[in-house]
């Protein structure tokens, strides 16, 4: 039976369709977004109207869903309980509830506000920047742990160079302490020892789950890019490490010559319990079990007191409302009174970061920013380099990582008493998409020891001169135009 299919009509009905998606799209695409990713979105649709609605639907909507968001509403409110009981403790109102400077109070009260962690005292921090010995210093702590160990990272690898730590956590576990672990699953299934890893981890009964898995069957089902990005560990509730460095070997098995130096700081004291809520709320998310005195009674945290130093952790993400890094990152810069020191491997600002980041510069801060002359993402290297002609005319220092190495540390120093180390990159992704987490340090010795290591990379980079900057062909403009544009797709 043959079927006549009158293609004239078809191809007025696609016209008028193809008509009416942009026309639909206005009262859609513009609703609680910014106007210039707003702006692009419309562009790709009244330029190709179905690939901008295919594309929209796919990758349009930079938050989970709703009942992840709920559950992330829901450990908020229990953190907050356990937090307001601890400090009726003997001995924890001053630790959990310190006396805070006033220069420190608005930062504070706004990482607290955003992420539901409060400023808490008595920590010590050390800063680790060299990539096998943060190996070995997580690998010897988790063979001190008592009770419990939790970790959490983008990229997990059982590899040659990881080996020490995957070791300690086998021993951990066989001596009865209660190993768990969380891995992004596109994070860590990319490299070639996803399977590995994952039986390794099965064979000696460690409790694992994979983080924003794509289930569709099992109703598991997102926005195909967003992450968890976020890089924990957390032993007995007491010492953490949390950063930019992944357990995987240090070239991320890549086939050219690129490897990476990162920071990572060791935590000893009370803000280790912030880094395991963190941790706590995403294994709730994952595993649908809460860690609490029933389910989990070795990992109920009672704070203790490790050092001097005052502590913030602010956990970010499509789980949250807010942008909460970008809220806090512009609210410290725009804080900067006399030097503002930027590291990060992924540079491509929105407008309230470049204009806090610029004014800071015309406002007399001595503001640096350390980026990587090798890249791992085309897009993203492109779309940084055409900021640094704004930045540079505003009396930014433009700083060139030398290759091979990509230069992966994501931290900030402002003046000589605020520390910033994350995992967090200063772009759109990680601000709007990718589940990150911060620590930031309200103390003089920790800055000291960041500027020291600030000072390692300086030597090893070279500064971009504007004039010479300006000489670049117009090829690589264009490239970078285009990328930028692009970056607002989000």
């Amino acid at each position: 039976m043959s079927v006549n299919v009158n293609w004239t009509a078809v191809e007025a009905v696609a016209t008028v369709v193809g008509y009416l998606i942009p026309v639909v799209a206005l009262f859609i695409v513009p609703v609680n977004r910014k106007p210039t990713a707003a702006t692009a979105w419309l562009l790709v649709m009244f330029v190709l109207p179905y690939v901008g609605l295919l594309v929209f639907l796919l990758i349009g909507s930079p938050k989970l869903p709703r009942w992840r968001r709920a559950q992330q509403h829901t450990m908020d409110q229990r953190i907050e309980a356990v937090a307001a009981q601890a400090k009726t403790l003997p001995g924890m109102s001053l630790m959990l509830d310190p006396p805070i400077p006033p220069r420190y109070m608005p930062l504070a009260r706004l990482a607290a506000n955003l992420g539901g962690l409060p400023a808490v005292d008595g920590n010590s921090v050390e800063l680790l920047h060299d990539y096998p010995e943060i190996l070995r210093r997580i690998a010897a702590d988790i063979d001190a742990a008592q009770r419990f160990v939790h970790v959490e990272y983008y990229a997990l690898s059982s590899d040659q160079e990881t080996e020490s730590v995957f070791v300690a956590l086998e021993r951990a576990q066989q001596r009865g302490v209660k190993v768990r672990v969380l891995m992004d699953q596109y994070g860590s299934r990319k490299y070639r020892n996803y399977r590995k890893t994952r039986e390794r981890l099965t064979q000696v009964g460690i409790e694992w789950h994979l983080m924003l898995p794509l289930r569709p069957a099992h109703g598991e089902f997102s926005r195909l890019d967003l992450r968890n990005h976020r890089k924990i560990v957390v032993i007995d509730g007491k010492i953490g490490f949390t950063g930019s460095q992944n357990i995987i070997r240090r070239n991320y098995f890549r086939r050219d010559k690129i490897y990476y130096d990162e920071l990572v700081a060791r935590v000893d004291g009370s803000v280790a319990a912030e880094l395991n809520a963190a941790f706590v709320t995403d294994w709730y998310a994952e595993s649908g079990v809460l860690l609490d005195e029933r389910t989990a009674p070795e990992a109920m945290v009672i704070p203790t007191s490790g050092g001097e130093a005052l502590c913030q952790v602010l956990p970010s993400g499509s789980g949250f409302d807010d942008e909460n890094n970008l809220k806090l990152f512009t609210s410290l810069i725009h804080a900067a009174q006399r030097k503002l020191v930027i590291t990060n491997p992924y540079f491509v600002p929105d407008d309230a970061l470049m204009v806090a980041i610029t004014s800071a510069a015309q406002r007399g801060v001595d503001v640096s920013l350390i980026n990587s002359e090798v890249s791992d993402q085309f897009f993203v290297s492109h779309a940084q380099h055409s900021y640094y002609e704004q930045l540079m005319k505003a009396g930014v220092k433009v700083y060139w990582y030398r290759a091979p190495i990509l230069l992966h540390s994501k931290c900030m120093a402002i003046d000589d008493d605020i520390a910033v180390i994350g995992s967090s990159n200063l772009d759109i992704r990680s601000f709007q998409l990718n589940m990150e987490v911060t620590l930031i340090v309200y103390d003089r010795d920790a800055v000291t020891q960041l500027r020291a290591i600030e000072a390692t990379y300086i030597e090893r980079s070279k500064l971009l001169h504007l004039h010479e900057w300006q000489t670049r062909s117009i090829l690589q403009r264009l490239a970078e135009n285009i990328a930028r544009l692009t970056s607002a797709l989000q």
